[in-house]
């Protein structure tokens, strides 16, 4: 831990914190200790036009050009154009740190003013090597002058009551905070239900009604007051009576924006389908008790109670287990959260229950009440020989506890009830990024028992450290205010994290494991006599936004989504980026510099790791990422995703953003299985998103075009009489035919005709007909680039190797034909694939598409601020072009 000074001659009832020097020394500026250059920040959108350029910005040489593009755009203060405008990194890191060390010298934090000097310069360390970052609020408000108490939360809990003052104070409070860029969570189990009487007489309208006023207010104040859409959590509980209406709400809506979709209205992200139906800009999770999964379990009843607590109805609660897997599997929502273990680990149970999350369902505490987040890049404390720095990280978690304790007191809060709070309870939210890349490169599977103890090792070296830290700040400065009502539960709650260190799976590295088990003595030890400063302290955000700046290749507890991304240059075409933990990691795993670059060629040659040259068959699982290749058959099972969430729980004050995403052929059965396992693997919450669920487009034409009112008639172009085709012989699983294709005189293609069997055969008519749907398709404007994205990856049988070289593999008979027309009408196909590396700089060829990247999910949706389409990240979505997400950073 920090070293303790004496009592500090200011006051002599207190002491105050010493800080030491790991990384810089007194007599060296650290901002001097990095390299600088000038240079343009540039994000082009997916038409190409430029969205964002701010030139002559200064960063570290280290940082990459993504991180420039995002910080300068996201996080430098000042209108673009003005002296007023931020430049340089210099200038964001160091009106946050001064800051930061003027709030803790006026505290009384420091011993000395060598300490205060040494915390400010260890903590620049930290930031401007990419180690560490605050969420985005301290980057958007903290020194700035406007913001004299200054929003520096991300993460809020709302309560609401039964009564109408309440339900609209709460629209104003969300509001408020979507305005800074901030979200916010709320569980409306307390407002009747609908089949309840009100006391004046007259029927309730129950939550579901105001939920709808509370989405279009989401809808209505972007978030931060920038283009990215709110992030909003809405929670009900299972024996609330109106639990299965707010199961199937999501759902329902879907099914509103599908039918919308079909008649002809824009079925985009942010287009006419689904802005005209509800539920749209927030999460919904249902609170299920351990009470309620044994009925499920044990296919018992379940009583839904009134507010008052009286029995209404009575349930299967199998039934409705049933319903939520399937509204899950049409739209992904609800997901749950699980009431008996969130609150068994509860610190300030004395103080009332945990009711509800933050929108990303992390940030677990009491209503009314905020959390300030910051996140450690793993990678940045592993060694070359697959270690970890031990010492680094202890040092690293001790800054970063003090100064989110330094910013608790100056922060400002909405409303009087979370300031109150916030001061009382001092909840912190230390989390870290890149533990896929972490584990990659010590060559260890993220699916695998070692992975697992490597991640449990180390997020309870992070708990423990962070406990223990918020003990000794308690030494110097007191306990949180709440702390003489709860000592009891929350010393309760840190033996139960200690004795889970015993627990961690065999192959941990032992030094971790041994640091992590003092570290947890000494928060027990040290907590049961002077209690703890924070009644929370570490959760697992996504770190969207934050983990571009701090250049990471996995975001919060996730495993990369592919060995294979692209990156849009600003002057027009696609990078190819091979994940740069690979080759670390092969060289952990003893492959030599030839092997490596061989295996590494493959990647970028195949954009899999699969049939590579040298590479053990034990040694692929190293390699496996979320979403599987185009060209490959691996990728993580959804259960080990739940596995390690499961393996990392136990260490953490509050729960873990993430999604497991499952393929399209999901049935609601697996997702039932999802949820029991996450339920008795002893996870806080859990989501599930099936890939091609909703059916919004991932790309837009017309979404700033003003809508019509009419649909226009539609018009066929038909072929001449006489065109030109071509004959293409193909072989899938060992089932041949033929593909024709007629063209127009501009060789685009006009019709299909497929033939597999003989005539009169029920596969040759359904071939036929398959055909002559695509060529109508064609003829009446339906561009190729629609058909190839909506049917490539299309799954059944027969499926398996080709005797195509450019389509080596394919998973059925339409995979295979729209890859090949994508292949051979590319500018039909509308060739928006990257382009080789050596053709970086060019716009994409009819080359590039002979290369496909990772599977996205089809209906990712498009960026609000560049329109390149994003990615899941947590509950939400982040942009792999200019950084930005869809819901709380």
């Amino acid at each position: 831990m920090m070293s303790m000074s004496a009592p500090a001659a200011t006051d002599p009832q207190s002491t105050a914190i010493a800080v030491s020097r790991l990384w810089t020394t007194a007599d060296v500026d650290p901002f001097d200790d990095v390299e600088w250059e000038r240079r343009t920040a540039t994000i082009t959108g997916e038409d190409g036009e430029t969205v964002f350029e701010q030139a002559d910005v200064e960063f570290p040489v280290a940082w990459s050009h993504l991180a420039t593009n995002v910080v300068a755009s996201k996080y430098f203060r000042g209108t673009l154009g003005t002296p007023e405008r931020e430049t340089s990194v210099r200038q964001l890191i160091g009106r946050v740190v001064t800051t930061v060390g003027r709030w803790g010298r006026d505290g009384g934090y420091f011993a000395s003013e060598d300490d205060a000097a040494a915390f400010e310069a260890e903590l620049a360390h930290l930031l401007l090597h990419q180690k560490l970052s605050f969420n985005s609020p301290v980057w958007f408000n903290v020194g700035v002058e406007a913001a004299r108490a200054p929003q520096v939360s991300a993460c809020f809990i709302n309560s609401v009551q039964d009564s109408l003052e309440s339900i609209l104070e709460l629209c104003k409070t969300e509001g408020m905070l979507f305005k800074y860029g901030s979200g916010t969570g709320t569980n409306l189990s307390p407002i009747r239900s609908s089949r309840e009487g009100l006391s004046g007489g007259g029927q309730a309208t129950g939550p579901l009604s105001f939920m709808r006023g509370y989405d279009a207010m989401a809808g209505a104040i972007k978030s931060g007051g920038k283009t990215r859409r709110a992030a909003k959590m809405v929670i009900l509980n299972a024996d609330h009576p109106d639990v299965g209406d707010f199961i199937d709400s999501k759902a329902l809506e879907e099914a509103k924006a599908q039918a919308l979709i079909a008649a002809g209205y824009d079925g985009s992200f942010g287009g006419e389908a689904y802005t005209s139906v509800f539920y749209q800009n927030a999460n919904h999770s249902v609170r299920v008790t351990d009470a309620f999964m044994a009925a499920v379990v044990d296919d018992h009843d379940w009583e839904l109670r009134s507010v008052s607590g009286d029995v209404l109805e009575t349930v299967r609660a199998r039934e409705l287990m049933i319903r939520m897997a399937n509204a899950a599997w049409s739209c992904g929502d609800p997901g749950l959260q699980f009431d008996s273990v969130i609150n068994t680990w509860h610190t300030c149970a004395n103080s009332g229950r945990i009711n509800a999350s933050n929108p990303c369902s992390e940030y677990m505490f009491l209503d009314d009440s905020a959390c300030n987040l910051a996140s450690l890049n793993l990678l940045k404390f592993a060694t070359p020989e697959g270690g970890f720095e031990v010492a680094d990280f202890e040092h690293a978690v001790d800054l970063t506890i003090l100064a989110q304790e330094i910013l608790v007191d100056n922060a400002g809060y909405p409303t009087a009830d979370i300031e109150k709070n916030s001061h009382r309870y001092r909840p912190l939210g230390l989390g870290y990024a890149n533990l896929g890349a972490l584990l990659m490169s010590c060559g260890l599977p993220y699916d695998s028992s070692a992975g697992r103890a490597m991640a449990a090792a180390v997020t309870a070296l992070m708990g423990g450290r962070a406990y223990a830290q918020s003990a000794d700040i308690a030494e110097a400065k007191g306990p949180f205010e709440g702390h003489a009502d709860n000592a009891a539960p929350m010393l309760a709650v840190m033996k139960m994290h200690r004795a889970a260190v015993d627990e961690i799976d065999d192959g941990a590295p032992e030094d971790v494991v041994k640091a992590a088990r003092a570290a947890w003595e000494h928060a027990v030890e040290k907590g049961a006599d002077h209690g703890y400063r924070n009644a929370q302290a570490t959760v697992l955000a996504p770190t969207g936004t934050i983990a571009f700046m701090m250049d990471c290749d996995t975001t919060g507890i996730e495993p990369d989504i592919a060995l294979v991304k692209y990156k849009r240059l600003a002057g027009g075409g696609m990078m190819r980026i091979v994940n740069r933990t690979v080759t670390p990691a092969l060289n952990n795993l003893g492959y030599d510099a030839r092997e490596t670059a061989d295996i590494v060629k493959h990647i970028q040659e195949q954009e899999t790791i699969e049939g590579a040259p040298h590479l053990k068959t034990d040694d692929l699982g190293v390699f496996d990422c979320a979403f599987r290749a185009a060209a490959g058959r691996r990728s993580i099972n959804p259960m080990g995703h739940i596995r390690m969430m499961a393996a990392v729980q136990p260490f953490l004050s509050g729960a873990i953003s993430k999604t497991v995403n499952v393929p399209s052929d999901t049935t609601p059965d697996d997702i039932q299985d999802i949820y029991v396992q996450a339920w008795r693997l002893g996870l806080k919450a859990v989501a599930v998103y099936r890939d091609g669920c909703k059916q919004s487009q991932p790309l837009t034409t017309g979404a700033s075009e003003p809508a019509k009112a009419t649909v226009p008639a539609p018009y066929r172009r038909r072929l001449p009489d006489e065109r030109r085709s071509i004959t293409h012989k193909f072989n899938v699983g060992g089932h041949k035919g033929y593909i024709v294709v007629g063209t127009y005189t501009d060789d685009t293609p006009g019709e299909i005709f497929i033939v597999m069997a003989k005539q009169g055969s029920t596969i040759g008519g359904l071939m036929d007909s398959f055909a002559t749907s695509v060529s109508l398709s064609l003829q009446y404007g339906v561009p190729l680039d629609v058909l190839v994205r909506k049917f490539t990856n299309t799954r059944f049988e027969p499926s398996g190797f080709t005797t195509n070289p450019e389509i080596p593999m394919a998973r059925s008979i339409m995979d295979y034909i729209f890859r090949w027309l994508a292949l051979k009408f590319p500018e039909a196909a509308d060739a928006t694939l990257p382009a080789d590396p050596e053709e970086a700089t060019t716009a994409p060829t009819a080359e590039a598409r002979r290369k496909t990247t990772f599977v996205q999910p089809s209906d990712a949706p498009p960026c609000q601020d560049c329109g390149s389409l994003m990615v899941r990240n947590g509950t939400c979505h982040k942009c792999l072009n200019c950084g930005s997400t869809s819901g709380c950073s």
